[in-house]
């Protein structure tokens, strides 16, 4: 397992323009990714679930991946929400 936690910086917090994009990239590992925050866990591959998260700007985020290809997942998501300016 590997996992990274990082600070969300866009004043809007996880809204459903970015979400999409990192529900695609996550889609494109084998890779189990979860977000956590404020004690809830959702799958990254889910749109809805991820949304449902209610993520804010300044919440910290725990994102973990799980399986064959996790580091190259944990830096695809990350650098899909730095070039959606979420961190």
């Amino acid at each position: 397992m590997k996992s990274k936690i990082v600070k969300i910086i866009d004043q809007i917090g996880i809204h459903a323009r970015p979400a999409s994009k990192v529900t695609n990239e996550a889609n494109k590992y084998k890779s189990d990714i979860k977000f956590s925050v404020g004690g809830k866990t959702a799958d990254a591959k889910s749109l809805i679930n991820l949304m449902a998260l209610g993520v804010k700007f300044n919440d910290k985020i725990e994102i973990q991946a799980i399986g064959i290809d996790e580091d190259e997942a944990i830096d695809g998501i990350c650098d899909i929400m730095k070039k959606t300016n979420l961190i």
